[in-house]
C-alpha cells in the first residue's frame, strides 16, 4: 500500500481554488494557472466535483486534455452528485464552511457515498476532466465539518457503499488507489483501524501544518505509519494565512491565529527564510507524508510553491519555533 512510488513528486497542485473559491476567477487566470504548474514541471493535480459544482474538474480537464495522459497522475473525489438542476450558491448547506463556493457553478449538489452514486460520480468526472481514466479516488468530507451529528451514520454509508466500490476498482485495476479526502482526523482514525477495506493513502486537508499538527500527531500519524499508508497534505496553507492570505478554516482569521502567525513570519524573517518555505517543508517532513497539494489561482504562486521547496531552511528556524511552542516537540523537522 502507499502513493509515494505512485506520485512524480513531492509538490502537487490543488484545484479547490480553481472553482471559484472565496472569489468568482475569470477562465482566463485559471487555465493560466494551471499552465503554469505544467511548466513549473507539477506532475499531480488533485481536484472535486464539490469545487465549484464541477467547475475546478473542467477548468482542469480543458487543460491537461492537451498533455500527455501518461505524463501526469490525477485525482478527485466522490460523495457529491452533480446534477442538471439549478440552485442559488450562496444558499447551499455546506455545514462549518458556508459560502465557500457560492461564486461557482449554480448546478445544484447532492451528497450521496452509495455504491451507485459513487460510480455515477466517477463517470461524471470523467467527462468533466476530458480522460478516461483517474490514478486515486478520494472520498470527501465524510466527517463532522459538513455532517454535523450525523457524520457518523454518514460515514457508515460511505464504508459499505463508496469504499467498497473503490477498493474493488482498485483491484481491478481501474484506479490505481483510493482513499479519504477530509479536513478531520476521526473519520481517517476509524478507517485505520478497519480489517477491510483498506485504503492506501489519506488526502488531509488542514490538519498537518505549522498551526494544526498536534491532533494528528498523537495517534493518526503514527498508524498510518506502522501501516505503510501515505498521507497527502491538502491546505499546507491553513486556507491562505500562512501565505499572505486572511483566511483560517475557509473563513475569516480570528485574532489569536494571526498573532500566532505574525510571531511565526517574525522568527522566519530573522532566520532568512520565507514563510511558504516554513509551511511546505514542515509538512513534508513527517515521513508519513507523500506529498503537498497547496492551491492557487495565480500563476505567480506557482513558482513560489517550487521555490519554497528548494530553499534552505536553518534548524535554528525549527528549534526556535519550538522553543516558543510555536510547534509541538515531537513534530519532525527537515534535516540539512
Amino acid at each position: 500500500m502507499g502513493i509515494k512510488s505512485l506520485l512524480p513528486g513531492p509538490l502537487g497542485f490543488g484545484t479547490a481554488p480553481l472553482g471559484n473559491m472565496f472569489r468568482s476567477i475569470p477562465d482566463e487566470e485559471a487555465t493560466a494557472t494551471v499552465e503554469a504548474a505544467w511548466n513549473q514541471g507539477i506532475r499531480y493535480f488533485d481536484t472535486a466535483p464539490f469545487y465549484g459544482a464541477g467547475l475546478s474538474e473542467l477548468r482542469l480537464g480543458e487543460v491537461l486534455a492537451d498533455r500527455p495522459r501518461d505524463e501526469y497522475v490525477l485525482s478527485t473525489k466522490v460523495g457529491r452528485v452533480i446534477l442538471d438542476e439549478l440552485e442559488d450558491p450562496a444558499d447551499r448547506d455546506l455545514g462549518e464552511k458556508g459560502g465557500l463556493f457560492e461564486h461557482g457553478r449554480a448546478n445544484k449538489m447532492v451528497d450521496l457515498y452509495t455504491a451507485d452514486a459513487t460510480l455515477r460520480s466517477i463517470e461524471d468526472s470523467l467527462e468533466r476532466l476530458r480522460t478516461d481514466r483517474l490514478d486515486i479516488v478520494w472520498v470527501h468530507d465524510v466527517a463532522q465539518d459538513f455532517h454535523g451529528d450525523d457524520w457518523l451514520a454518514v460515514y457508515e454509508t460511505a464504508r459499505t457503499g463508496a469504499f467498497r466500490v473503490l477498493q474493488n476498482l482498485r483491484d481491478e485495476g481501474v484506479i490505481k488507489a483510493w482513499g479519504l479526502g477530509v479536513n478531520r482526523v476521526e473519520p481517517i482514525e476509524l478507517t485505520l483501524d478497519l480489517d477491510e477495506p483498506k485504503p492506501d493513502a489519506f488526502l488531509l486537508a488542514g490538519r498537518y501544518t505549522l498551526l494544526d499538527h498536534n491532533r494528528s500527531l498523537q495517534r493518526l500519524l503514527p498508524a498510518a505509519t506502522a501501516q505503510d499508508i501515505d498521507m497527502v497534505v491538502g491546505g499546507p496553507y491553513s486556507s491562505g494565512i500562512l501565505a499572505g492570505g486572511r483566511h483560517f478554516e475557509y473563513q475569516k482569521a480570528p485574532a489569536d491565529i494571526i498573532a500566532k502567525v505574525e510571531r511565526i513570519k517574525e522568527l522566519a524573517a530573522a532566520h532568512g527564510v520565507s514563510i511558504k518555505a516554513a509551511a511546505l517543508q514542515f509538512a513534508l517532513a513527517h515521513p508519513a507524508t507523500a506529498a503537498v497539494v497547496p492551491g492557487a489561482t495565480r500563476p505567480s504562486r506557482i513558482a513560489e510553491d517550487v521555490a519554497a521547496l528548494k530553499e534552505s531552511v536553518p534548524a535554528a528556524f525549527w528549534t526556535a519555533l519550538r522553543d516558543e511552542r510555536l510547534i509541538a516537540a515531537d513534530a519532525p523537522t527537515p534535516t540539512a
